[in-house]
């Protein structure tokens, strides 16, 4: 029986099941990329932990005893390299380190390898932190500011790098082609989210796009991508 005793934040969020991996999430663009990421994998057990971000969860001594940067995912693995307990924190690292341990989701290739990985930065640094922004200023609190000038800077960004998954996928069934990877599950929750939940499809012109809508039709129809996107389950 593997002993997660030292972690913190197994005090606030016990593990039924210690030799499992433990994953600390909600049901967001970025914590859905761990739990269909281990959907899809199968093979690799896990227990889901609600971490409610409504109630500001994330902030608690716990949570930042594991992820000082205070957001969801994080993980918790009891098998970690060497055979010791490792927390990861970043919904990309973690992307990545499930592929490697697992052997799937991405390429043994060097180099289709790094280039999964550069599809997966492309996330993190472009994709999630400018449609986040869409989101604040078009649906949420920032939508109150009078100056729209942030508003359509986002807008014009995020249609921009639309256009840039547009280019790639033209051709190609996933992003890196004809092998599904990290690199689509990356992106499925915010492409999903701009066009969805927070309904800024005709900002940036979604009904211009022809392969983005395929292809996350395709990443939907996934019985793990459906899975995935509600673990863990939003506290009622």
């Amino acid at each position: 029986m593997s002993d997660l005793s030292a972690f913190p934040i197994t005090k606030r969020w016990p593990a039924q099941h210690p030799d499992r991996l433990q994953l600390y999430s909600f049901p967001t663009p970025n914590g859905v990329k761990v739990s269909i990421a281990l959907e899809e994998i199968g093979d690799l057990p896990y227990e889901a932990h609600a971490v409610n971000i409504m109630k500001n969860e994330s902030w608690t001594p716990e949570f930042l005893s594991l992820d000082p940067n205070g957001k969801i995912p994080a993980i918790l693995d009891p098998n970690g390299p060497g055979g010791k307990p490792l927390g990861l924190f970043e919904s990309g690292a973690i992307l990545i380190y499930l592929a490697e341990k697992t052997g799937k989701l991405m390429s043994k290739d060097a180099a289709k390898r790094y280039e999964t990985i550069q599809w997966v930065f492309f996330q993190m640094a472009g994709v999630g932190p400018i449609f986040g922004q869409v989101g604040f200023f078009h649906k949420f609190a920032g939508k109150e500011i009078e100056d729209k000038r942030p508003l359509h800077r986002y807008v014009k960004e995020s249609a921009r790098v639309l256009g840039v998954l547009e280019e790639r996928l033209a051709g190609r069934q996933w992003i890196m082609g004809e092998d599904y990877t990290i690199a689509d599950i990356s992106l499925f929750g915010w492409v999903r989210t701009i066009n969805g939940f927070y309904g800024a499809g005709d900002l940036v012109e979604w009904h211009k796009l022809k392969h983005v809508p395929a292809w996350l039709e395709r990443g939907l129809a996934r019985p793990a991508v459906q899975r995935g996107l509600d673990i863990p389950k939003r506290p009622t």
